[in-house]
């Protein structure tokens, strides 16, 4: 697999509430997306990112980083060849992204996305 960009998802009780500290505090714009239950800033001068999650809308459980990838059937088939936890299987959600959930050695949940062109 071949990742093309990793974000960092950071749980918060709300996200209205968290937004200020992240675009007032650290700069990093609103205006990428916002679904009410998870929402990314972006700084418009060095596209550093992040996302601020409640709770993941279709996965019993939250993951700690997006893993962008061009190929996320490749991905998954791999994962599952290798032995790795799907945590949730292989899903084109309905705000248009393909993903899948797997737990790493570690323990930690990533979610491994591609998003429409």
């Amino acid at each position: 697999m071949r990742a093309r960009r990793i974000t960092a998802n950071l749980k918060v009780a709300d996200v209205g509430t968290a937004k200020s500290f992240y675009s007032d505090f650290l700069g990093l714009s609103t205006d990428e997306f916002n679904m009410g239950w998870v929402a990314r800033y972006t700084s418009p001068d060095t596209g550093a990112n992040v996302q601020l999650v409640t709770h993941d809308a279709t996965a019993a459980e939250d993951s700690v980083i997006s893993v962008h990838t061009d190929d996320v059937d490749g991905a998954y088939e791999e994962a599952r060849r290798l032995g790795y936890e799907i945590v949730h299987p292989i899903t084109t959600e309905e705000w248009g992204v393909r993903r899948f959930l797997v737990r790493a050695p570690d323990g930690n949940v990533v979610n491994i996305v591609r998003h429409r062109d």
